[in-house]
């Protein structure tokens, strides 16, 4: 191949990649302006009034609730308590108390996060005593997805301490009028639980990061064809 043809070539395909990685780079940013909008929506969420029991557990689909902060009433159901295994929270590992509530004039059931506890490594089937207590209870969270999912092996948790948590299966092995929400409890520290979750976030900066990378690639691209296609074959030599 001669030297004509290698530069035509060396120049499609540079204009080609910085194309490419300039179109990556609006692509991501497209998808943080994306992420900004449900970020935007989980805040208003979070800042309208606090909804009650009554309202949660009316025909509107909960779902369309999540993140708004909410009050309630009900009375525990404390031999379906669960422990979800290898949780973190400020930084260390242990597990999520999680108990269904039954809301008080209503047959409805909400699955409650009721906090953070850590766990005991050396005796893994030793659990820390929460205290639940019997008749209504009032307590204030807000209304969340259920437990986020960790990679498993085997068929479906069973039993006192699980990985995960699914509410279609666990409504089906308890029989209980299931919410399709869970509610994360807010507050102090109470019944041994630490309570400091993380705000919700959709993860907007990695789609800067990501289109930073790219875009910093196609400058990169376009330094270097003008050094090695341009700079040294046609200046250099002509100063030579």
């Amino acid at each position: 191949m001669n030297r004509g043809w290698r530069f035509w070539l060396i120049t499609v395909l540079a204009l080609l990649s910085v194309a490419g990685t300039l179109a990556l780079g609006r692509w991501q940013l497209s998808r943080a302006a994306q992420k900004v909008a449900i970020q935007d929506s989980m805040d208003a969420k979070a800042a309208m009034s606090i909804l009650d029991g009554q309202s949660l557990a009316g025909p509107v689909d909960p779902s369309f609730e999540l993140h708004r902060r909410v009050a309630l009433r009900g009375e525990w159901i404390p031999e379906w308590k669960v422990f979800l295994d290898n949780r973190p929270m400020n930084g260390r590992t242990g597990l999520y108390v999680v108990t269904p509530m039954r809301l008080q004039g209503s047959a409805a059931v909400v699955l409650v996060q009721r906090g953070w506890v850590a766990r005991d490594f050396l005796d893994r089937s030793r659990l820390p005593r929460i205290e639940t207590l019997a008749g209504v209870q009032e307590i204030v969270g807000r209304i969340a997805p259920p437990p986020a999912k960790l990679y498993e092996l085997g068929g479906p948790d069973t039993g006192l301490i699980r990985q995960n948590i699914d509410l279609t299966g666990f409504a089906a092995e308890t029989g209980l009028a299931l919410l399709p929400v869970s509610v994360q409890q807010t507050g102090a520290a109470s019944d041994g639980l630490l309570r400091d979750w993380p705000r919700p976030s959709v993860g907007v900066e990695k789609h800067y990061g990501y289109a930073f990378q790219w875009f910093a690639l196609s400058g990169l691209i376009a330094i270097l064809y003008v050094w090695f296609q341009i700079v040294r074959r046609f200046i250099y030599p002509r100063r030579a």
